[in-house]
């Protein structure tokens, strides 16, 4: 005799047993067509708990069906993706799209900035990355204004954080802040009271900075050293790291010519020695101790703490403003708006200065910049005053003064033949456009 099926009805069809103590199964109809699944227990409850479970799924349309499960696997994925800011530092570092600036000490600010950031983002109860939206970044916009920093370090800042975020979008959702508002950068007009700024150095002022160094009476630390660093300084107008850092392979006293490969650009100049340089890195021939020209100042300069961060820097900096401070000039002051004083005099100044002395002795633009590299600012913002005497000479001459219009013909000719000819048609644009006012 056969057994008879064990059957309980749903809504949308029955659950059942082929024969008593088995497995039970699940027998429902959906778009017309008959489906049986099992339901894998022998358990009639259970069964029929797992049978109604999915009764609202088949109850559904087939897009429905479909975009239910599309919601599910993307909270699933963004809840596996979700990555704690304590472990995004480490995730970045290795990413084959983070950050590769020209220098260490760069990258090291791209750390440094996120870990702030992070610092902060877990005090305000921020545990995830996609958690930083941009109701966050605002707020931490916010605290940086409050901060005093300069505009260049917030908007530095806040871009590199940015590139953190973006190559990190694997692991943030669609409403985490990409950092790119321009509500979160400040903008340059808002220092324009601020009239600090980095000031070349005058012969004079430069001639006062060798006479401390040479001066007998006063005693410091790598003297003759630091002597050597600033005539690097002043005679070649090349960084401060260059001139720390150069090593004696790299300079041919018998040619006479210094060879830097940059270390924040990668661009290679070849520069003659001047005479008074000359004689002082002969003197320090005498005391050559390894490949370095500056043996302790390159020591000093690349001392790191226990956490790796580049410290030595800071220290053969404070040297540096030492010996100008003692030379009677006031390295930094401080301004309204920032905590930090302001460097107005500093080694930076020393290529200031070389770019000034360049334009005073009539040196063209090119051969400076091949000299200090290509793409230097300070270029740029010295060589764009190159025609302000030839400007005003030029408008005393067209402007008459009592002459007759021949007499201030012949004196304009005259004063144009003087201009070298590949600066001729830069000068008269620029004297037509000062005469259209």
């Amino acid at each position: 005799m056969a057994t008879k099926m064990v059957k309980v009805k749903l809504s949308l069809g029955a659950v059942y047993q082929n024969a008593e103590g088995g497995t039970y199964y699940f027998r429902y109809q959906v778009n017309g067509n008959r489906k049986v699944v099992s339901l894998r227990t022998k358990d009639r409850k259970e069964a029929v708990a797992k049978a109604k479970e999915m009764e609202p799924v088949l109850k559904a349309s087939s897009l429905e069906v479909v975009a239910a499960h599309v919601k599910h696997a993307r909270d699933w994925q963004k809840k596996q993706k979700s990555l704690e800011l304590d472990r995004a530092w480490d995730t970045y570092d290795s990413h084959p799209d983070r950050a590769h600036p020209s220098t260490v000490n760069i990258y090291q600010r791209y750390h440094s900035y996120f870990e702030d950031f992070v610092a902060w983002a877990k005090s305000d109860g921020q545990m995830f990355l996609h958690e930083i939206t941009d109701s966050v970044v605002s707020k931490y916009v916010d605290v940086l204004k409050g901060s005093r920093i300069s505009v260049d370090t917030h908007n530095k800042r806040i871009a590199r954080i940015s590139h953190v975020f973006r190559t990190l979008s694997d692991y943030t959702g669609s409403e985490t802040s990409d950092w790119t508002r321009a509500s979160f950068r400040r903008r340059p007009r808002e220092e324009i009271g601020i009239e600090a700024r980095r000031l070349p150095l005058t012969r004079e002022e430069e001639e006062g900075i060798f006479a401390v160094l040479e001066d007998p009476k006063r005693r410091f630390g790598n003297k003759r050293e630091l002597r050597v660093l600033f005539y690097l300084g002043a005679f070649t107008g090349q960084r401060l790291k260059d001139c720390a850092l150069l090593q004696w392979h790299n300079v041919d006293l018998a040619h006479q010519r210094i060879s830097v490969a940059q270390f924040k650009t990668g661009k290679e100049v070849t520069i003659p020695i001047a005479p008074r340089l000359l004689e002082v890195l002969r003197q320090a021939q005498e005391w050559q101790e390894g490949s370095y020209v500056l043996p302790n100042v390159a020591r000093r300069y690349l001392i790191r703490d226990e956490n790796g961060k580049a410290t030595g820097p800071t220290y053969v900096n404070h040297d540096v403003m030492r010996v100008i401070e003692w030379s009677g000039l006031e390295p930094s002051v401080k301004v309204p708006g920032r905590n930090k004083a302001v460097t107005v005099y500093g080694f930076h100044s020393l290529r200031h200065s070389f770019v000034s002395f360049c334009i005073e002795h009539n040196i063209p633009k090119a051969v400076t910049v091949s000299i200090l590299g290509a793409d230097s600012d300070i270029i740029d913002q010295y060589y764009t005053h190159v025609g302000e005497a030839a400007q005003e000479q030029a408008i005393q001459l067209i402007s008459g003064n009592g002459t007759t219009v021949a007499q201030r013909y012949d004196r304009a000719v005259e004063f144009l033949a003087g201009i070298p000819e590949d600066e001729k048609d830069a000068k008269w644009r620029e004297m037509e456009r000062i005469l259209r006012g």
